[in-house]
């Protein structure tokens, strides 16, 4: 065993599980969820049969049913006076689940790699005498890179120089060393809900105590509890997607971000701001979020030009990069000279590389939203300008049982429950369109068909609240 998880805990994070009936499998598919999607660790000790069925008002011997049946599908294993812990899923890699060649994976809303980055690696690889002259040893980043970053932010519009800019193992490394250095245990941190799942645990693994903050694909962000979430807590921290808003798609307007700006001085607060996915823009250009205001931005080639390319970088103030210099070696000691030559030489094409993404993106968010919209009339799909999938709002909240009966058809995606920070979003349900146009509308063609079982297994507790909601 190596972590344990509280009943009410448990609950929070199963959160509308009961969507079919019996409820014991019910809530062993809830528990199965949270394991694929990493919600669960790997051998983490979940609480006493009796303890949960006082915790979710059921009986004991639901509670054991379903444990039995997780046992049987070799989910978790249960020693007699040592209690039950998930287990590690054949096959599986960290992070993922193991899909089989004709499944459609939607876990991850990435396109597939820029088509010039290969001949831009074959060019590097020709200096590799130059690269391996090096220390290799290098962490605040290679001069060239750093140089190509700041004069892509002046170019639009934030002076930056060299010395602003720390180059990093893409923007997930570069997020965590932002919160073990600007966080202490207790702190609270600011952040959208629903959110990148990802910065989420990586505040909660600094210590932080999160503060959500809605934004939904209509309203945007709500600047009222923002507000006062920030003069009642004042957060050492706030983590913000202004741009193409992962999951939602939200673009901040300019009022949002002079309010975001303003409560967050006023608090204290450093605002981290996420760029990963800020220049993928479909309709129109955007330029950067927060130019008038001292924030620490976190970009990354991820999204933009490849996922297996892992480089990311923070520009911030030179005082904040120093105490990141200084922070960086206990967790890693620097980034790949290779792959930071080709980064460098792909900022350089960013122009060129972004138009070729527009276009795909464009494709994929059309193609997709045709066939929602004639497949499933019924669920409300969003406009959205870019970024890489759609927050589609069902009309019943079932994400969770339709992400389980969808990867039962070689379809896989995430629940919605798994951006949640305080509320479980089981009503809304993240697709990508970053996938090829055959894919997407095959993957539609299979929520369409499983949707309607899905629905009608529904106990009457989830129908009373889609009414009420409704």
């Amino acid at each position: 065993m190596d972590s344990r998880i509280g009943a009410r805990a448990l609950a929070a994070a199963l959160g509308g599980w009961r969507t079919r009936e019996p409820a014991y499998e019910a809530l062993a598919d809830g528990i199965r969820l949270l394991c694929l999607d990493n919600r669960l660790a790997v051998r983490t000790l979940l609480p006493a049969e009796r303890e949960l069925a006082a915790v979710l008002g059921l009986s004991r011997t639901t509670v054991a049913t379903a444990y039995r049946s997780l046992r049987d599908s070799g989910h978790i294993q249960s020693l007699r006076g040592s209690g039950s812990v998930t287990l590690p899923r054949p096959q599986r890699e960290p992070g993922r689940v193991s899909v089989s060649g004709d499944a459609i994976d939607l876990q991850q809303a990435s396109p597939s790699a820029w088509p010039g980055l290969a001949g831009v690696m074959s060019e590097v690889a020709t200096d590799a005498a130059t690269l391996v002259a090096r220390a290799g040893y290098d962490i605040r980043g290679s001069l060239p890179l750093r140089s190509a970053i700041a004069e892509r932010y002046t170019a639009l519009g934030v002076p930056t120089g060299a010395e602003h800019v720390m180059v990093t193992s893409g923007a997930q490394a570069a997020i965590r060393l932002l919160a073990e250095t600007l966080l202490r245990r207790g702190d609270r941190a600011l952040i959208e809900t629903p959110t990148y799942p990802h910065a989420a645990e990586a505040l909660r693994a600094a210590g932080a105590r999160l503060v959500g903050v809605p934004v939904t694909t209509t309203a945007g962000w709500d600047v009222d509890r923002a507000t006062q979430a920030f003069a009642r807590t004042t957060p050492a921290l706030a983590y913000l997607m202004p741009r193409f808003q992962n999951p939602t798609g939200r673009t901040m307007t300019g009022e949002e971000e002079a309010a975001f700006a303003d409560a967050g001085r006023r608090a204290g607060t450093t605002l981290v701001i996420d760029e990963t996915t800020g220049e993928l823009a479909i309709d129109a250009a955007v330029g950067p979020a927060f130019t008038t205001a001292d924030v620490v931005r976190v970009g990354s080639l991820g999204k933009t030009v490849w996922g297996g390319l892992r480089v990311g970088w923070i520009r911030a103030d030179e005082d904040l990069v120093h105490r990141l210099v200084a922070a960086r070696p206990s967790r890693d000691l620097g980034t790949p000279e290779f792959e930071q030559a080709v980064a460098a030489r792909l900022i350089e094409r960013m122009p060129e590389i972004l138009r070729q993404r527009s276009a795909l993106l464009r494709q994929g968010r059309d193609t997709l939203t045709a066939a929602l919209s004639s497949q499933l009339p019924a669920w409300r799909i969003p406009e959205v300008a870019g970024g890489v999938a759609l927050w589609v709002e069902l009309d019943a909240p079932l994400s969770s049982g339709l992400v389980l009966a969808a990867r039962g058809h070689g379809v896989y995606l995430s629940a919605g429950s798994r951006f949640g920070v305080d509320s479980v979003h089981d009503r809304h349900l993240r697709i990508p369109f970053t996938a090829p146009a055959v894919e997407l509308h095959r993957a539609v063609t299979v929520l369409a068909r499983v949707w309607p079982t899905v629905r009608s297994a529904a106990p009457e507790s989830a129908r009373d609240l889609l009414e009420a909601v409704v």
